[in-house]
């Protein structure tokens, strides 16, 4: 498979991790938009949002609970925002479901 986020949970591309377990892998982005921005992905290629299936909810529910947890370890204490792009009009640019926490300053409203 070529996709570039399941190449950095093989290790063949190496990244910046912040969390990792069984179900999920959390690294920084490469090119941030806020001074905290990282990327939340599952280690099982899914995607997108679209393409979750019948027995994806363990581990989607798993990343979003550990999302509270690393924002904590980012410094989030203030809040911050958790995005996931989908499909072409949203401006997915992997095709691997990814959460993008960013924070790090106040963010404007609305987004797009």
């Amino acid at each position: 498979m070529d996709c570039l986020f399941c190449k950095i949970i093989e290790g063949s591309i190496p990244s910046e991790k912040i969390y990792e377990d069984d179900m999920m892998l959390c690294f920084k982005d490469i090119n941030p938009t806020c001074p905290v921005h990282v990327l939340m992905i599952p280690k099982k290629h899914i995607s997108s949002l679209d393409d979750l299936k019948e027995g994806d909810e363990e581990v989607i529910s798993h990343m979003m609970l550990k999302v509270k947890d690393i924002a904590k370890t980012m410094g989030l204490d203030n809040g911050y925002r958790l995005v996931i792009n989908t499909g072409e009009d949203g401006q997915q640019s992997v095709k691997h479901l990814h959460m993008h926490l960013i924070g790090g300053r106040k963010l404007n409203w609305p987004a797009g």
